[in-house]
Formats: structure tokens, sequence, C-alpha cells
């Protein structure tokens, strides 16, 4: 989601219109950089394959921190590049071979035969149902509606509504659009004025909890789906459900207390408390009446689902993937369903299904040409990371993440482009005893640490297009954050992720 889609106060301009300086030139310096990097003198051990590559990961790179173009335009100026560039380069294994333009558009989109990707498409359309049937509204409030009118028990309701959706919502903007209407009921319905820091306390806990249980649940955001490909597909290893939760979830709980803290420190509500809050929110939920079919139907299919992702592999030997496509066919039949086309294809934002395909293209390409390997050896030798120990190599490449971060808008996008080359980076390692697939899921949940500004996350523009909050009260409470989750990213990975053997 750009910055223009949401932007306060200002006429919406075309979906696909650049907004800004950067953006307006975006197109231009990407396609530059491409030509540069294309024609630059043959490198020892990089295949031409792998350098076209380098080029077009670049040109992906800029045109995404730039939003020089919209995410799904994107999708499609990758795939062209790819199809062209690849179908002009040399074989790798026989380089008097020319590929071909038919192989190169295969290697371009064989992102959307992946099981990760069918698993995203299945996430969409059940935060689809959960909308459609209004059930995610009833979760929420009837979360709030137990918490009491205290500000500060509202913003405990607001973080647990965020953990509780995580489960059954697999997408965060969901969650978040979910969400957003209901707060500003609040906020309105307290009689509390738009601008007032009890209305900012509560929107920003809505986007940061959300990207807080982003790396607690699996299943809980794309970008994770993404890092858990490549691990499969370079490593041959298959993270489960459970393993992600035992792994992450106490790093999301602990970050949610320090959520809780942070932003009643950094902007303290105007009230203690908000008098008859407790009846507006009860008054909300009574409005909805008592569950309807479709909402049991869908309650059942989902804590059916969530204990065939829980239990994987310990009673059954069903990939998440697969249980995910099963639940959506359970909730499209005739009568036990929940749902039909119509209602569920208008509801998927398909742009995002066709990046997240793209973005796994992108990085099976660069491991395929060789061109992870290559940039990984230069990254390993520019960090000095060849005989660093596992907590001083996780130290330096969480920091590298977190500052490239800052100038991306999708935490899918940095995943594509990053998660392939951690890998090699960590594979070429020559300390001994590095768990490599331990610490990309490690560095994967700083890849979802979009917390500092708006623009870090499409969850984050979508909380702030409610006009609560400025970017520098966002700013103020985000790097309080991201600085503590850094530091805890390290500790944990001193303690307890080295005790469970992940760091090495």
């Amino acid at each position: 989601m750009s910055t223009a889609q949401v932007e306060k106060g200002k006429p919406s301009a075309s979906a696909d219109e650049p907004q800004g300086l950067m953006a307006r030139y975006g197109l231009l310096l990407a396609s530059i950089a491409l030509v540069i990097i294309i024609a630059l003198p043959h490198q020892t051990g990089l295949p031409v394959a792998g350098q076209n590559m380098l080029g077009i990961l670049v040109f992906s790179v800029i045109i995404w921190m730039t939003e020089a173009v919209s995410y799904p335009v994107s999708a499609v100026l990758i795939t062209t590049l790819t199809a062209f560039l690849l179908g002009f380069s040399p074989e790798i294994a026989d380089p008097t071979k020319v590929m071909g333009t038919s192989k190169g558009l295969t290697i371009a989109l064989n992102g959307f035969s992946n099981t990760a990707w069918a698993l995203v498409g299945g996430a969409l359309f059940l935060a689809a149902a959960m909308t459609h049937t209004g059930l995610d509204k009833r979760i929420a409030l009837v979360v709030l509606s137990k918490v009491g009118a205290k500000t500060s028990r509202v913003l405990i309701g607001v973080i647990v509504v965020g953990f509780l959706l995580s489960f059954v919502v697999p997408s965060t903007t969901a969650r978040v659009s979910c969400m957003v209407p209901i707060v500003m009921g609040i906020i309105v319905a307290f009689g509390v004025p738009l601008k007032s820091r009890f209305a900012a306390v509560l929107m920003i806990a809505v986007a940061q909890a959300d990207s807080l249980w982003n790396i607690g649940i699996k299943t809980a955001a794309a970008q994770n789906m993404i890092a858990v490909s490549f691990i499969e597909k370079q490593l041959g290893v298959n993270i489960s459900w459970l393993d992600w939760f035992i792994a992450a979830a106490p790093f999301s709980a602990i970050m949610s207390v320090i959520l809780y803290f942070v932003l009643l420190k950094m902007i303290p509500p105007e009230t203690q408390e908000i008098a008859g809050g407790q009846a507006i929110v009860a008054k909300a939920l009574a409005d909805l009446g008592p569950m309807r079919p479709a909402e049991k139907k869908l309650t059942i299919i989902s804590l059916t689902l969530l204990f065939f992702w829980a239990t994987e592999k310990i009673v059954h030997p069903f990939d998440t993937s697969t249980t995910t496509i099963a639940a959506i066919a359970l909730m499209f039949l005739p009568r036990i369903g929940v749902m039909n086309w119509k209602q569920a294809q208008g509801a998927i934002p398909w742009g995002t299904l066709v990046l997240f395909g793209i973005g796994i293209s992108l990085g099976s390409a660069l491991l395929s040409t060789k061109a992870a390997s290559w940039l990984a050896t230069w990254i390993t030798a520019a960090f000095g990371l060849q005989t660093a120990s596992a907590l001083a190599i996780l130290a330096i490449l969480a920091a590298f993440l977190i500052i490239i971060h800052l100038g991306f808008a999708s935490a899918t996008g940095l995943a594509a482009a990053m998660i392939p080359i951690i890998i090699s980076v960590l594979q070429s390692v020559k300390t001994p005893g590095i768990d490599v697939v331990g610490m990309t899921m490690i560095l994967q949940y700083v890849v979802s640490f979009g917390m500092i500004l708006p623009v870090n996350a499409p969850q984050n523009m979508v909380a702030y297009g409610t006009d609560t909050f400025e970017v520098r009260d966002f700013v103020r409470t985000g790097i309080p954050l991201t600085i503590i989750a850094y530091l805890l990213i390290l500790v944990m990975g001193a303690t307890y992720w080295k005790w469970l053997g992940y760091m090495s």
C-alpha cells in the first residue's frame, strides 16, 4: 500500500501515480542502475545470468523503496525483465547455449507453483471470510467488552485483540482494517477528540501489536511464508507451525508488554478512565446480535484448522499449506460453507498475491543463477563475518535489516529480496556449528520490524489514515520499540534460542 492511497486529507490520486520526488524519478533511477550493473565487466565466479539477476534485484529494490509504481505493477515489470534478460543469457550449465525467453519466463513464474504461495492465497481467502461473516469484529468486541473503561485497560484490550486475531486472520492488513473501525467507534463514542493522546495511543497500538504478532505466529504474515519457502528450498527443512510458535511467541509476548509501557510512557492519555465506556462497547456487541450460522461454521473451521496447524508432524503428516487449502474448500461448499466466489473475489487483494509469487520467483532466480552465493561471499567479506561468532553475525545482520527496512514499505518485498541472500551469507560463514536454519528464522523476525515509520508497513498506513496521530508520534514510539526489540533479539539469541539449538 502506497502513501498516496491513504494520505490524510487529500484527494486520492491514481493508485499507480508516483507521489513525491523519489517516486517520480524512481523508475528512471532503477532503470539506470539496471543498465549499469548489466554493463559492468564480467565478475569472476558470477555467470552472466547471475549478473543480470543482480541488476534485476537492484531494480526491484529501488522501485519498491521509492514506490515508483504500485506493487502489482512492479511484479509485472520484474517478470518481464527476468524473462528477457535471462532469455538472452547463456545457460549456467552450458554457456555455449542461450536459455531462451521461454525458460526465462518459466523461471520468472516458478514462484506460483510454490506451496508457500498456495498458503498465502488460502490465508487471504480466510481473512476475507472473517470480514464477510463479521467474526473478526465479534472477537474484537468480546475482548474489549471484558477489559473495562480505564484507558490503560482498553489499551490492553487492543493489544490482546491483535494477538487473538493473529491466530485466525492470517493477513496483517486485514486484521488492522478490522480493528480500525472498531477503535474509531470507541474513540467517537467516548467523545474523545481524534487528535487526543488517547486516540493516538489506541491507533498506534493497533498497528504495532499486529506487527509484533506477525513475528510470533508463522501464518500471521506473508513474509514469514517467503522465509519458510526459501528455508525449505535451500536447506531442505520444513519449519512447522508449532516449532515457529515455540521459538517466536515468547519474543512477541515480551514485546507486547513492552509496547504497553512504551505507549503509556511516551504518549500518556489525558484521562485515566472513560465514563460509560464499557456500556458503549457492550452496546456495539449487542447490536451484532447472536452469532449467525455462518459465524459458527467459520469458528469451527478456523479452530479445526488451528488444531491442524499446531499438531503438524505430531498427530498427522499434513503440511500447513494443504490443510489451509482444504479449509478454504470447505468454506465454499454449499450448505457447509460461509461464502461464495462472488462474495470472496472482491475482498481478495490479488495484487498482493501476484507480488508474493513474483517475490518467491525473484529469490529462486537469484539462487539458480548463483547470484545469491556470489553476493553472499562479497557481504561476508565486507562485514568481516567469515569467523565471527553466531551472536556477532546475528547482531550485524539484524542491524543491517533494520536499517534497510527504513526504505521499504513492504516486509514481503524485503523478505523476497533479502532472505535468499541471508541464507547464502550464513552458508558461506566459516565459523563452525552455525545453525543456518535457526538463524535465518530469527533474522526473518527482524524483517517484520517495520515499527519506526508509518510507510514501513501497510498496516501502519491504514492506522495513519485515521488522522488520529502524526508521523512524529509514530516515530517517538517506534524508535524505542525497535531498539528494545533489537536488544531482545540479541538477549534471546544468547539464551533462549541458543538453548533451543537455533544459534549453533
